[in-house]
């Protein structure tokens, strides 16, 4: 039951995280990205603080522990998302998306070299299999209106998605490693999100750009609703880290893109079964057995 339990979470989180992504799609009908990522960020960490009192004692702030999960807010989830952005406006949404499944194994390279985690095969063939899997949806969005590359990008733009890659996994294995100290996945989360906040501000004021304005004619309640879904997820993933490996958690929580396109078929029906979703289900499906046997 002990080593069940990181993968039931993992894959909890990565179901909440494909509900957040459809909520964010229908508040982009309202108003920007960036004016609804720094709302999402924003009721994250409301949700967090809004229990602190019960779940968090001033000790914590005094650890080395906080100081790492305050260094992972710097750069996740703001500046990964911001590198992820960027990468779709030089070149376009399937390559994004493409190199973007790269996650698990800049995670695999962390778990092993990093915090000594031990790989074996079927965690290797399950990781390929999930991350085949995301390309593959990747390429369904060639050919669509919404989803065409552009005619010529800088060489250098390349970097952009596997930096976001690179980030959340390094993220994640930082907060993992400061799990080891202080084994609270709350915590992790408040203060993550906390200095995500601070950042998500400055930036946003930066360019001299007045805050969202908030009420049920605007829209943004989508984001808020994101946010507090993200949160959970965000919670449930912290403690299947804190359970198990990470190059387990991270392949699973990987195959959010399959539910996402799940729950957009049978639920929101906005999508269709392609060629191209049904090879990524028979990819990725099978490398989540692999992965939750060969633990």
């Amino acid at each position: 039951m002990q080593q069940l339990a990181p993968i039931l979470l993992s894959l909890v989180a990565a179901g909440l995280f494909s509900v957040s992504i459809l909520v964010l799609h229908q508040g982009l009908r309202h108003a920007d990205s960036e004016s609804g990522s720094l709302i999402q960020i924003s009721a994250t960490a409301a949700c967090y603080w809004l229990f602190a009192p019960w779940l968090v004692e001033s000790w914590m702030w005094l650890t080395t522990a906080a100081a790492i999960f305050a260094a992972v807010g710097l750069f996740k989830p703001f500046l990964s998302a911001n590198a992820a952005l960027l990468s779709v406006h030089y070149l376009g949404p399937t390559p994004t998306a493409t190199l973007a499944a790269t996650s698990p194994l800049f995670a695999a390279v962390f778990g092993v070299f990093f915090l000594s985690e031990h790989l074996t095969m079927p965690i290797v063939l399950g990781t390929v299999a999930i991350m085949g899997g995301s390309i593959v949806l990747a390429q369904q969005g060639r050919g669509r209106g919404d989803a065409t590359l552009p005619a010529s990008w800088p060489l250098w733009a390349l970097s952009l998605p596997l930096a976001a890659a690179f980030i959340r996994a390094a993220a994640d294995s930082f907060t993992k490693y400061g799990m080891f100290e202080l084994p609270s996945p709350y915590f992790a989360g408040l203060v993550s999100f906390s200095v995500s906040v601070i950042v998500a501000l400055i930036f946003y004021t930066a360019r001299h750009r007045r805050l969202p304005l908030m009420g049920r004619g605007h829209g943004n309640g989508w984001f808020v609703l994101a946010g507090v879904i993200n949160g959970v997820a965000v919670y449930c993933m912290n403690y299947a880290l804190k359970l198990g490996d990470i190059i387990v958690v991270i392949p699973l929580v990987s195959a959010s893109p399959l539910l996402t396109l799940l729950l957009s078929v049978f639920v929101v029906r906005r999508e269709m079964i392609t060629r191209h979703s049904l090879l990524a289900v028979l990819l990725v499906v099978p490398g989540v057995i692999v992965i939750s046997l060969g633990k």
